[in-house]
């Protein structure tokens, strides 16, 4: 199987329990970002990212009730750089301890301190950011030697029992032929899962790196391709969505987003604003019109944070989609 059989079951469980309670807005993953600061200043990343100041941190308690009240099967702990976070080993345990799957996003950098102090669990998969090979990856992040140490710490994690798994966004500059270099390096490593998204061009950040709606159509065709040779995260029907071979609404709600500064609205990456309490964020959002993608800054989106949900929301509508997420579960 692609995953751990408790993701399935656990998804199908905590869908099963909305459409019992007659709930057709539900949260499918946590985005838990518990700090701001990182070791790192990637091209890709907004400012308050990496600024962070590490004392303005949520605590313990304040991840706990977030995961507790989002109820998403899944958290995704991310931020800032999470080992970076003091108490990220109680964090992972307590998380574990309330049955969700975790997937650590990391850049790398400090997973040999986070070994030393936790151990494996099939709950746990550690997430690392890779946007190429060597050179390439050493330019997105800002500093040599990032993509080496990453690298070492995918073996080292493996070597250990941990499921490894990377994260890579696709910009305009992205060189396909590459790409397929390092998911096949990847794959020789025995890693466990490549999730790949485009990075898209939005008001809050005009660099040209990002990718308009056609260039991220382009990219993905070839991104489709590859899919069917490397073991992928990315589901297929998501794939053939970013390729421009079908159409979705958004799904802003599927993953939800706690941060230092409140719960994220109305997504993970438009912070238009920010929530102090779950309730307030929940029936604050105008979930219809973010769904239906007319705000400007939603027309080139077609990032995996809003419209893998979109995938698992509408599967029932064609048979011929459950086959093939069937298939591609079990590959």
């Amino acid at each position: 199987m692609r995953f751990p059989a408790h993701i399935t079951t656990d998804m199908l469980t905590w869908q099963a329990k909305n459409w019992w309670q007659g709930r057709t807005r539900y949260p499918l993953v946590l985005m838990l970002e518990p700090l701001h600061t990182c070791n790192l200043a990637c091209l890709g990343c907004s400012p308050e990212r990496y600024n962070g100041d590490l004392k303005d941190r949520l605590d313990l308690d304040e991840c706990f009730r977030a995961v507790e009240e989002s109820g998403a099967p899944v958290v995704s702990i991310c931020g800032g750089e999470p080992t970076i976070y003091p108490e990220i080993v109680d964090l992972i345990d307590g998380i574990v301890a309330r049955k969700r799957h975790i997937y650590l996003c990391t850049n790398g950098i400090l997973l040999d301190r986070f070994f030393k102090k936790a151990k494996p669990h099939n709950r746990l998969s550690i997430n690392v950011h890779l946007d190429g090979m060597a050179k390439t990856h050493d330019f997105v992040v800002d500093r040599p030697g990032v993509w080496e140490k990453a690298i070492e710490m995918i073996k080292l994690g493996k070597q250990l029992g941990y499921r490894v798994c990377t994260n890579t966004t696709i910009f305009r500059e992205t060189d396909m032929d590459e790409i397929e270099q390092m998911l096949a390096y990847l794959d020789s490593l025995g890693v466990d899962g490549m999730l790949l998204s485009p990075g898209y061009h939005y008001e809050v950040l005009p660099e040209k790196h990002f990718l308009f709606r056609h260039e991220v159509n382009a990219k993905f065709q070839r991104v489709l391709e590859l899919s069917k040779k490397y073991r992928f995260y990315s589901t297929p029907l998501f794939l053939e969505f970013a390729a421009g071979l079908r159409d979705y609404p958004c799904t802003p709600w599927g993953n939800v987003t706690r941060t230092p500064e409140g719960w994220k609205g109305p997504c993970y990456l438009i912070g238009e604003k920010f929530f102090p309490t779950f309730d307030e964020f929940w029936n604050g959002v105008d979930w219809d019109y973010w769904e239906s993608r007319q705000d400007h800054r939603c027309q080139n989106c077609l990032m995996h944070s809003g419209f893998e949900a979109s995938v698992v929301r509408k599967l029932g509508e064609r048979p011929r989609d459950i086959l093939t997420m069937a298939k591609w579960s079990m590959g």
